[in-house]
């Protein structure tokens, strides 16, 4: 594997195993469209994602369990005439079963773990061993509300199924509220800065990482003799997003922008690059509605 390649893969996958913590308020409910449309090497890419968490209160509201899942179905758009069998990569699917438990250590902390069984795949015939893998994360989440600058810090580490680098990975994220109005957040593999209003408007600027790793059922066998048994997508976007608020938990948002990197790619079994699909950097949208808790 290339060593840049393997670098944002890395940063990716470590962004999808701890987005559930860095949710400010988790979602109990959300739905999601998101659109990569085509650019300069004719590739498109849409997903729709749903999410759904239970949280059960313990130990009279101390401590929660929570239990849920997530479900994201990639449309990916590539020429027909580029490989054989290029048409059984027109959809991929993640899905998840997230069981997480967030304790109450003190008034201050809370210590949070999170177990996620993940099948990932094309699903062109009936599942796989390859379809799933298992990700873990253990932090610890500070969240100080009641003063005049406000903050949110975690700390953890994450060990990911799929990740080219077979160790847990620590990570941390810092956001804090530095004016009534404004706030900003610090950390990998995401930044950015918040703007509120008291009318229920909330604006925002983001630089992020976002993609998939998803295992090819039936395999590709490419020029070369070379056989593709995974497939993956790395972007790395810059965004403006618009946020309103219908009720306190309930709000829809748009987000528009640009990704500054882009990588898709065939893999082999050792998870070398060997066939690059889409390396052009291009638009970016995503829209949604979200009930937190």
């Amino acid at each position: 594997m290339k060593k840049a390649n393997g670098y944002f893969l890395w940063v990716l996958l470590l962004t999808l195993a701890i987005n559930p913590i860095l949710a400010q308020t988790p979602d109990v409910f959300r739905v999601e469209y998101m659109l990569m449309p085509d650019n300069s090497g004719d590739v498109e890419t849409s997903r729709i994602k749903l999410v759904l968490n239970v949280p059960i209160a313990l130990r009279e509201k101390k401590d929660y369990l929570i239990l849920g899942g997530e479900y994201n179905r990639y449309n990916f758009e590539v020429p027909d005439d580029l490989f054989p069998n290029s048409n059984d990569l027109s959809k991929f699917h993640v899905v998840d079963v997230n069981m997480a438990y967030m304790y109450k250590l003190s008034d201050k902390w809370r210590l949070i773990g999170v177990v996620t069984p993940r099948w990932s795949s094309n699903f062109v015939e009936e599942l796989q061993q390859d379809d799933f893998n298992m990700n873990y994360t253990v932090g610890a989440y500070k969240n100080i509300k009641d003063v005049e600058k406000p903050f949110i810090l975690v700390l953890g580490i994450s060990y990911n199924g799929t990740s080219p680098i077979d160790v847990p990975l620590p990570f941390v994220y810092y956001e804090k509220r530095f004016h009534p109005n404004w706030s900003y957040v610090l950390g990998a593999p995401k930044s950015g800065m918040k703007y509120f209003t008291k009318k229920g408007h909330f604006f925002q600027t983001e630089l992020f990482l976002d993609g998939y790793y998803v295992n090819i059922q039936n395999n590709i066998l490419l020029p070369g003799n070379n056989l593709s048994t995974d497939v993956s997508s790395t972007a790395l976007l810059l965004t403006l997003g618009y946020q309103y608020k219908i009720t306190k938990d309930m709000s829809v948002y748009l987000i528009g922008g640009h990704s500054l990197f882009q990588n898709g790619v065939l893999r082999d079994e050792e998870r070398n690059d060997i066939f690059t699909l889409n390396d052009e950097a291009g638009l970016y949208f995503r829209t949604g509605f979200r009930i937190g808790i």
